[in-house]
């Protein structure tokens, strides 16, 4: 449980980059949507990377370049998942962008990027 609340509280500090980062580009620069989403969920995974290796699974005595492999693509579909529900809530459902990229992204991190961190990128190093 401790390791579930601490991949969580990562998942917290990097979502909140992923908003900033979106929001920065959208509001401020006025970037397309959709592009300024994929922006920040990339800038918000290297900063999740880091923390769950460092902190949330104590996995830093871990080679990086074999975790940082696995974590990529386990990344890319976090990817996929999180552009596809944003241009679906966006485009079908006419929801507001950061509400869409909420709602993706909590879905995102429950149903995918916890179980396959914990079993895959971080596996057997706690």
């Amino acid at each position: 449980m401790k390791t579930f609340l601490k991949a969580n509280i990562a998942a917290i500090i990097a979502t909140c980059c992923d908003y900033v980062f979106t929001f920065i580009m959208v509001e401020l620069m006025g970037a397309d949507k959709i592009p300024a989403g994929i922006g920040g969920t990339v800038a918000g995974g290297v900063i999740n990377f880091f923390i769950c290796r460092h902190w949330a699974f104590k996995a830093a005595n871990g080679k990086i370049f074999h975790q940082g492999k696995k974590y990529f693509f386990t990344w890319a579909g976090n990817l996929m998942l999180n552009a596809a529900g944003f241009y679906l809530f966006i485009n079908y459902a006419g929801i507001d962008y950061m509400l869409a990229k909420v709602i993706t992204s909590l879905t995102v991190a429950l149903a995918y990027n916890y179980p396959l961190q914990k079993r895959y990128v971080f596996k057997n190093i706690q």
